[in-house]
C-alpha cells in the first residue's frame, strides 16, 4: 500500500523542519546581523561554487526525463539561473552580490579561493544528481520548499544589519522570493505524483535528507574557515640535527614538518583565520596550484593531532 500524497508531504516537511540549514549557526548569525564583512565576503565567494552546481545539475534532471512536459517546466530553472543572454541571470545577480560586498568579479567568476570543504559539498550534489534517478534527483530539490521564506529573513536581515552591501547586492535574493516557490511547487507536485509505493516515499525523504547535509556542509566548510590557529601551549617546535628535519614535540610524540609545512605553522598566531592563512601561503607559492587547498587540508590535520587549537 502506497504512503498518502499528504503523509509523503508531512514527512518531507519535517525533514526541512529539522534539517534544512536556515538553523545552521552561520545562517542564524547572519540573520542576527553578527558576521564580520570578511564573514559575509567568504560566503559570497563561497556561495557562488554552488550556484554555478544548479544548471549543471538541472541540466542531468532534464536527461534523465522522457517527458517532453517534465522538460519544458523543469528547463526554466536553466533560464533563471543562466539567463536568456549574456548579463542576466542568477548566476550574474550573484556576481553582482559580489561586487556589491567588496570583492573582484574576475575573482568570484573564476572560482578563487573557494575552500576545499564546499568544493566537496557542492560536488556531492552533482554526484548524487548524476547516479541517482529522477524521483530522487527531483526529491533532492525540494529544499526549494524552504527558500523563498529564508529569502525574506536575509533581505530583512541585510537592509537592517549590513546597508553598506547596497540594494543592488540583494537583487538575487528578491528573484528567489518568487522563483523558488514556483518551482518548489511542481517539484513537490511531480514527487508526490509519482512516489507510488512506501519504497519510493523512503527514497524521496532520505535524497530530500541528503541535500539539507550537503547544505549543511558548504556551511560548515565556511564557517570552519573563520577559526584562527594557533600553536597549543605544551607544543614545541625544534630542529633535530641528527635527522635534518623539524620537530613539533608534544608530551605524548612527535609530528615531523617539512619546509612549507614549517612555513604554514609559523603564520599560526592566532590571529589570522585559517582561510587569511591559506590564501597568503598561496599568494607566496603562485607556481603551486594546490597551495591554497593544501594549506586548509594541513592545518585541518594539525588540529585533528593536536598541535593546532583554534579560537
Amino acid at each position: 500500500m502506497s504512503r498518502s500524497p499528504e503523509a509523503l508531504e508531512a514527512s518531507l516537511r519535517e525533514v526541512l523542519a529539522e534539517r534544512y540549514h536556515d538553523r545552521h549557526p552561520f545562517n542564524v548569525r547572519m540573520h542576527e546581523g553578527l558576521l564580520r564583512r570578511d564573514e559575509i565576503q567568504r560566503w559570497v565567494r563561497n556561495r557562488y561554487y554552488y550556484q554555478t552546481r544548479i544548471p549543471i545539475k538541472d541540466g542531468m534532471i532534464l536527461a534523465k526525463s522522457s517527458r517532453a512536459e517534465f522538460r519544458r517546466e523543469w528547463v526554466q530553472r536553466i533560464h533563471d539561473h543562466d539567463g536568456e543572454r549574456e548579463g542576466e541571470g542568477g548566476l550574474e545577480l550573484w556576481l553582482r552580490l559580489g561586487e556589491a560586498v567588496g570583492l573582484e568579479r574576475e575573482d568570484v567568476a573564476r572560482l578563487a579561493g573557494i575552500l576545499p570543504g564546499v568544493r566537496r559539498a557542492c560536488d556531492a550534489y552533482v554526484d548524487f544528481v548524476e547516479s541517482h534517478d529522477l524521483l530522487e534527483s527531483v526529491a533532492a530539490s525540494l529544499t526549494e520548499l524552504g527558500a523563498g521564506e529564508i529569502m525574506k529573513v536575509r533581505i530583512a536581515a541585510f537592509e537592517k544589519h549590513y546597508p553598506w552591501v547596497g540594494a543592488e547586492g540583494l537583487r538575487y535574493f528578491q528573484s528567489r522570493t518568487q522563483q523558488a516557490p514556483r518551482d518548489a511547487a511542481f517539484g513537490l507536485s511531480w514527487v508526490l505524483d509519482h512516489a507510488d509505493s512506501p519504497e519510493a516515499a523512503d527514497r524521496c525523504a532520505a535524497a530530500l535528507e541528503r541535500k539539507c547535509e550537503i547544505l549543511r556542509s558548504l556551511l560548515d566548510a565556511v564557517e570552519a574557515a573563520a577559526r584562527r590557529p594557533a600553536l597549543v601551549p605544551h607544543a614545541q617546535v625544534r630542529f633535530d640535527e641528527a635527522e635534518a628535519r623539524t620537530l613539533v614535540v608534544l608530551p605524548e610524540r612527535a609530528v615531523a614538518l617539512n619546509d612549507s609545512a614549517r612555513e604554514l605553522l609559523d603564520l599560526c598566531d592566532g590571529e589570522r583565520s585559517a582561510d587569511a592563512l591559506a590564501l597568503e601561503i598561496a599568494r607566496r607559492h603562485p607556481e603551486a596550484e594546490s597551495a591554497y587547498p593544501d594549506a586548509h587540508g594541513f592545518l585541518a590535520h594539525m588540529e585533528r593531532a593536536g598541535v593546532l587549537a583554534c579560537g
